[in-house]
């Protein structure tokens, strides 16, 4: 049976209508998250954050810096400070191993090397991925989660790479 030129018009707008919908359901990826562990949590930093990621090599030890500055790195001839993040959370330290990592952020320039367990994946965030962090005093005192990944395999913490450079207190959960 055939169309009519009129009946094939409304066919075509039909169908470009349809795959119009289906592209605005396609969600688009907003960045991508480099996951790392401490502990049994998983935390995340932005990839465009992130330099580098290197094992961890000798730490020349800065004596007068607070307790969660382990001390500087030297990294393709730039002197690198390295923050054990179990400390600056308030976490007990752990001897490094095979695992440990250090990954080397950069805030406005400024380069830090962060001290973590084990890296874990870079996974694509999508917007619906994105939870809203809960702003009740003792609910969310960690000041340096950015927001809040609520994937498939569980929440994990998306840090603040430039409240972790510049803030000087240490967090306890």
């Amino acid at each position: 049976m055939a169309m009519d030129f009129k009946e094939l018009l409304a066919k075509q707008a039909e169908m470009m209508k349809s795959t119009t919908e289906a592209k605005s359901e396609v969600e688009r990826e907003i960045t991508k998250v480099l996951t790392f562990s401490i502990g049994e949590q998983i935390y995340g930093i932005e990839i465009p954050n992130v330099v580098e990621i290197i094992g961890v090599p000798h730490i020349t030890t800065v004596p007068g810096v607070p307790d969660y500055i382990k001390g500087i790195i030297n990294v393709r001839s730039k002197v690198v400070p390295v923050v054990n993040i179990r400390s600056r959370f308030g976490k007990e330290e752990i001897p490094y191993n095979d695992r440990s990592s250090i990954i080397i952020v950069s805030s406005e320039d400024i380069q830090v090397g962060i001290i973590v367990d084990q890296i874990r994946d870079v996974i694509p965030v999508k917007e619906r991925h994105i939870a809203k962090s809960p702003d009740h005093i003792g609910v969310n005192n960690n000041k340096f989660i950015k927001y809040l990944l609520e994937m498939s395999d569980g929440i994990k913490l998306v840090l603040d790479v430039n409240k972790l450079v510049y803030e000087n207190e240490a967090v306890v959960d």
